[in-house]
Protein backbone atom coordinates (compact mmCIF):
# COMPACT_ATOMS: atom_id res chain seq x y z
CA UNK A 1 0.00 0.00 0.00
CA UNK A 2 1.31 3.69 -0.67
CA UNK A 3 1.47 6.90 1.07
CA UNK A 4 -0.85 9.18 -0.83
CA UNK A 5 -0.42 12.49 0.69
CA UNK A 6 -3.55 14.05 -1.57
CA UNK A 7 -5.36 11.75 0.09
CA UNK A 8 -4.21 12.14 3.65
CA UNK A 9 -4.57 16.13 2.78
CA UNK A 10 -8.34 15.51 2.07
CA UNK A 11 -9.29 13.19 4.62
CA UNK A 12 -7.63 16.08 7.62
CA UNK A 13 -9.62 18.93 6.12
CA UNK A 14 -12.85 17.42 5.51
CA UNK A 15 -12.15 16.29 9.35
CA UNK A 16 -11.52 19.54 10.46
CA UNK A 17 -14.72 20.90 8.45
CA UNK A 18 -16.76 17.96 10.01
CA UNK A 19 -15.33 19.21 13.74
CA UNK A 20 -16.25 22.82 13.42
CA UNK A 21 -19.76 21.60 12.42
CA UNK A 22 -20.19 19.83 15.24
CA UNK A 23 -17.78 22.84 17.26
CA UNK A 24 -20.64 25.34 15.90
CA UNK A 25 -23.35 22.92 17.45
CA UNK A 26 -21.34 22.79 20.73
CA UNK A 27 -21.39 26.75 20.90
CA UNK A 28 -24.97 26.95 19.79
CA UNK A 29 -25.91 24.82 22.78
CA UNK A 30 -23.99 26.90 25.14
CA UNK A 31 -25.33 30.14 23.62
CA UNK A 32 -28.94 28.92 24.37
CA UNK A 33 -27.43 27.07 27.99
CA UNK A 34 -25.58 30.47 29.16
CA UNK A 35 -27.90 33.20 27.37
CA UNK A 36 -24.75 34.29 25.13
CA UNK A 37 -25.69 34.30 21.88
CA UNK A 38 -23.21 35.84 20.61
CA UNK A 39 -21.16 32.18 21.04
CA UNK A 40 -23.18 31.23 17.43
CA UNK A 41 -20.07 33.18 15.47
CA UNK A 42 -18.86 30.05 14.69
CA UNK A 43 -22.18 28.42 13.46
CA UNK A 44 -22.81 31.77 11.10
CA UNK A 45 -19.90 31.23 9.87
CA UNK A 46 -20.50 27.84 8.77
CA UNK A 47 -23.31 29.02 7.39
CA UNK A 48 -21.94 32.06 5.33
CA UNK A 49 -18.97 29.40 4.02
CA UNK A 50 -21.19 26.57 3.20
CA UNK A 51 -23.49 29.06 1.55
CA UNK A 52 -20.22 30.59 -0.83
CA UNK A 53 -19.19 27.07 -0.83
CA UNK A 54 -22.09 25.88 -2.73
CA UNK A 55 -22.92 28.90 -4.35
CA UNK A 56 -19.04 28.90 -6.54
CA UNK A 57 -19.73 25.14 -7.21
CA UNK A 58 -17.34 23.74 -4.98
CA UNK A 59 -16.60 19.79 -5.95
CA UNK A 60 -15.80 16.89 -4.25
CA UNK A 61 -18.26 16.67 -1.20
CA UNK A 62 -17.60 14.44 1.37
CA UNK A 63 -18.98 10.92 1.64
CA UNK A 64 -19.86 8.18 3.66
CA UNK A 65 -18.96 8.58 7.14
CA UNK A 66 -17.52 12.43 6.51
CA UNK A 67 -20.98 13.07 4.52
CA UNK A 68 -22.98 11.11 7.58
CA UNK A 69 -21.29 13.43 10.32
CA UNK A 70 -21.39 16.67 8.39
CA UNK A 71 -25.02 16.22 8.07
CA UNK A 72 -26.37 15.19 11.26
CA UNK A 73 -23.81 17.90 12.46
CA UNK A 74 -25.76 20.79 9.90
CA UNK A 75 -29.08 19.46 11.87
CA UNK A 76 -28.33 19.84 15.10
CA UNK A 77 -26.92 23.36 14.17
CA UNK A 78 -30.41 24.15 12.98
CA UNK A 79 -32.14 22.99 15.59
CA UNK A 80 -29.81 24.90 18.01
CA UNK A 81 -28.65 27.67 16.70
CA UNK A 82 -32.05 28.93 15.70
CA UNK A 83 -32.70 30.44 19.28
CA UNK A 84 -29.48 32.35 19.44
CA UNK A 85 -29.98 33.90 16.08
CA UNK A 86 -33.59 34.92 17.00
CA UNK A 87 -32.09 36.55 20.07
CA UNK A 88 -29.32 38.51 17.84
CA UNK A 89 -31.84 39.51 15.69
CA UNK A 90 -34.16 40.67 18.20
CA UNK A 91 -31.54 42.32 20.13
CA UNK A 92 -30.37 44.09 17.04
CA UNK A 93 -34.06 44.76 15.96
CA UNK A 94 -34.88 46.85 19.64
CA UNK A 95 -30.85 48.32 19.54
CA UNK A 96 -29.84 46.07 22.25
CA UNK A 97 -33.03 46.31 24.34
CA UNK A 98 -34.36 43.20 26.38
CA UNK A 99 -37.63 42.17 26.96
CA UNK A 100 -38.28 41.66 31.08
CA UNK A 101 -38.86 37.96 30.87
CA UNK A 102 -41.61 36.61 33.72
CA UNK A 103 -40.99 34.04 36.21
CA UNK A 104 -42.38 31.32 33.70
CA UNK A 105 -39.71 32.73 30.84
CA UNK A 106 -41.98 34.18 28.89
CA UNK A 107 -42.24 38.02 28.16
CA UNK A 108 -44.27 40.72 30.64
CA UNK A 109 -46.19 43.09 28.60
CA UNK A 110 -47.56 46.28 30.36
CA UNK A 111 -51.34 45.95 29.35
CA UNK A 112 -51.87 44.09 32.21
CA UNK A 113 -49.54 43.93 35.35
CA UNK A 114 -48.06 40.30 35.59
CA UNK A 115 -49.01 39.29 32.24
CA UNK A 116 -46.33 37.41 31.01
CA UNK A 117 -46.93 36.08 26.80
CA UNK A 118 -45.15 33.60 24.85
CA UNK A 119 -43.76 31.29 27.55
CA UNK A 120 -42.18 28.01 26.14
CA UNK A 121 -40.43 29.90 23.06
CA UNK A 122 -37.60 27.83 23.24
CA UNK A 123 -39.08 24.37 23.28
CA UNK A 124 -41.61 25.43 20.90
CA UNK A 125 -38.27 26.88 18.56
CA UNK A 126 -36.46 23.53 18.83
CA UNK A 127 -39.79 21.45 17.57
CA UNK A 128 -40.31 24.08 14.67
CA UNK A 129 -36.60 24.17 13.64
CA UNK A 130 -36.94 20.37 13.79
CA UNK A 131 -40.09 20.22 11.33
CA UNK A 132 -38.41 22.84 9.12
CA UNK A 133 -35.59 20.26 8.68
CA UNK A 134 -37.26 17.27 8.30
CA UNK A 135 -39.96 19.17 5.45
CA UNK A 136 -36.64 20.17 3.68
CA UNK A 137 -35.04 17.63 3.89
CA UNK A 138 -38.23 15.15 2.72
CA UNK A 139 -39.39 17.84 0.07
CA UNK A 140 -42.52 18.74 1.97
CA UNK A 141 -43.47 22.47 1.59
CA UNK A 142 -47.01 22.19 2.78
CA UNK A 143 -45.35 21.28 6.46
CA UNK A 144 -44.02 24.54 6.80
CA UNK A 145 -47.41 26.13 5.87
CA UNK A 146 -48.96 23.64 8.17
CA UNK A 147 -46.33 25.27 10.74
CA UNK A 148 -46.79 28.88 10.31
CA UNK A 149 -50.48 28.32 10.62
CA UNK A 150 -50.60 26.23 13.34
CA UNK A 151 -47.93 28.16 15.70
CA UNK A 152 -50.15 31.33 14.62
CA UNK A 153 -53.10 30.01 15.76
CA UNK A 154 -51.84 28.90 18.67
CA UNK A 155 -50.52 32.14 19.95
CA UNK A 156 -53.12 34.25 18.60
CA UNK A 157 -53.89 35.46 21.76
CA UNK A 158 -50.92 36.43 23.17
CA UNK A 159 -50.04 38.54 19.97
CA UNK A 160 -52.70 41.03 21.29
CA UNK A 161 -50.00 42.61 22.95
CA UNK A 162 -48.20 44.90 20.43
CA UNK A 163 -44.58 44.23 21.58
CA UNK A 164 -45.10 40.91 21.80
CA UNK A 165 -46.21 40.30 18.37
CA UNK A 166 -43.46 42.14 16.84
CA UNK A 167 -41.27 39.92 18.84
CA UNK A 168 -43.51 36.78 17.67
CA UNK A 169 -42.82 38.13 14.37
CA UNK A 170 -38.72 38.47 14.00
CA UNK A 171 -37.99 35.38 16.28
CA UNK A 172 -40.63 33.17 14.12
CA UNK A 173 -38.85 34.20 10.93
CA UNK A 174 -35.42 34.26 11.98
CA UNK A 175 -35.36 30.77 13.69
CA UNK A 176 -37.43 29.26 10.63
CA UNK A 177 -34.79 31.12 7.92
CA UNK A 178 -32.03 29.54 10.31
CA UNK A 179 -33.24 26.07 9.87
CA UNK A 180 -33.89 26.10 6.45
CA UNK A 181 -30.18 27.10 5.16
CA UNK A 182 -28.80 24.37 6.94
CA UNK A 183 -31.32 22.42 5.47
CA UNK A 184 -30.83 23.93 2.63
CA UNK A 185 -26.74 23.03 2.92
CA UNK A 186 -27.52 19.66 3.72
CA UNK A 187 -29.59 18.81 0.27
CA UNK A 188 -27.34 20.74 -1.71
CA UNK A 189 -24.09 19.96 -0.54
Amino acid sequence: MTFDPMLLSLVLAWAGLVGIVWLAVLLAVLATTESRPRLLAVGIGVLVTGGLAIAVGVDGPPTGWFALAAQLGLAALAIAGGGPAATLVLRAASHGARATVGEHGGILVGDEPGREVLRGGTTIGYLERTVVVAAVLIGRWELLAALIAIKGLGRFRDLDAGAATERFIIGTLTSLLWAGACAALIVAG
